[in-house]
């Protein structure tokens, strides 16, 4: 296992890969998007697949793989965001529907937690799933995020969706 890649006994993430773009594809299915505005273009998955790659300089993502076979099963993330007038970090997950209801994302974002919480830069993560998504939700709800309120999130840009604003306090 390299330097860079963090494991739970469910899972492993390793750092967004050049190879992982067959994974955003398999992510990108009318089924996984459905809670999201639907799948991309093409275009718009190689410039999402370009952002992930370079996503070091401005936050983290990560592919997701199950343990021990190392199949690659989804993707997590982190980036700064400007929400209330705060810096905080934005946090996304994504599981491909054939692992999904075996916490495998609960294991992952546990992971990405500890990854943004030892860089001590945000006090708080923020998680804004469609309050449409009880499976999201419930990936909040266990990791200890507090549900802060019910709100309006621009996803896709230029469309607006109803989110519950779920946070956790990274540090202290």
């Amino acid at each position: 296992m390299k330097m860079t890649e963090r494991s739970h006994h469910l899972v492993q993430i390793n750092p967004w890969e050049e190879q992982d773009l067959d994974l955003l594809y398999r992510l990108n299915s009318p089924e996984m998007m459905e809670h999201l505005g639907g799948p991309e273009t093409e275009e718009q998955t190689l410039n999402r697949h370009k952002r992930y790659l370079e996503h070091d300089l401005v936050g983290r993502m990560f592919s997701v793989q199950l343990l021990p076979n190392l199949e690659s099963v989804g993707s997590v993330g982190y980036w700064p965001k400007i929400w209330k007038e705060e810096l905080v970090y934005e946090t996304g997950w994504s599981v491909l529907p054939a692992y999904q209801g075996n916490g495998i994302a609960t294991a992952a974002m546990k992971i990405v937690i500890e990854e943004a919480a030892a860089e001590n830069k945000y006090p708080y993560m923020h998680a804004f799933p469609s309050i449409d998504n009880p499976a999201s939700n419930a990936v909040c709800r266990k990791l200890g995020f507090q549900r802060i309120a019910e709100c309006e999130f621009e996803y896709p840009p230029g469309a607006l969706m109803r989110c519950h604003d779920w946070r956790i306090k990274l540090n202290g």
